[in-house]
């Protein structure tokens, strides 16, 4: 009869943002996983010795209600269309928060949230949202030395070549009004060094 008590997995096995996360953890330090927002199992680091963890046993689906809803429910998962390190989407899987979970678009469900991509153009972006036809796409410049990560858009190249300004948006009136503005804050700046700026509207 198979043990219950105890269970083991290959970490390789693991999805790779997950398995980093794990195999990142200090000597005693911890790794939640929850279910609709209750916890179910525990993992303990054990310095380099093999990983111990605490299993919280799941309610019977009777007591889980009749909604059907996943493991996932409550977990924002971000896909990656930039080639990034495990240690980055790692880092920005850690920075957003533990109901977030960035994967490699390769590594990533159909069903993602969000979609995070690098200025690219119109036919990849298509050929894209047929993977994640359901996921906000965002688009994202990067530029992080320290994890080697450099994505610009063509407007930040022409900013860094030395351009001044940059204005987005949809009328002549709204873009009267922000020349009008930029150039009249322009002249109070005279002599005085200055970054380009981007302007959305």
């Amino acid at each position: 009869m198979k043990d219950r008590q105890r269970a083991q997995v290959d970490l390789s096995r693991l999805p790779t943002d997950i398995a980093n996360l794990i195999a990142g953890l200090a000597p005693g330090g911890t790794l939640e996983i929850t279910r609709a927002g209750e916890p179910v199992a525990t993992i303990t680091a054990a310095g380099h010795a093999p990983l111990e963890g605490t299993v919280i046993r799941a309610r019977p689906a009777s007591d889980a209600g009749d909604s059907g809803t996943s493991a996932a429910e409550g977990v924002t998962v971000v896909a990656t269309a930039m080639k990034l390190s495990d240690a980055a989407r790692s880092k920005l899987s850690a920075e957003l928060g533990d109901n977030y979970i960035v994967l490699d678009m390769w590594d990533a469900p159909k069903t993602a949230d969000v979609l995070l991509i690098p200025a690219i153009s119109l036919k990849l972006l298509a050929n894209l949202r047929g993977m994640f036809p359901s996921a906000r796409v965002v688009i994202a410049e990067l530029d992080d030395p320290e994890l080697g990560i450099s994505y610009p858009s063509p407007v930040r190249r022409l900013l860094d070549a030395g351009a001044d300004l940059y204005l987005a948006t949809t009328t002549v009136p709204s873009l009267a009004r922000q020349l009008g503005e930029a150039v009249a804050g322009a002249r109070g700046e005279l002599g005085a060094a200055r970054r380009p700026r981007l302007e959305l509207e």
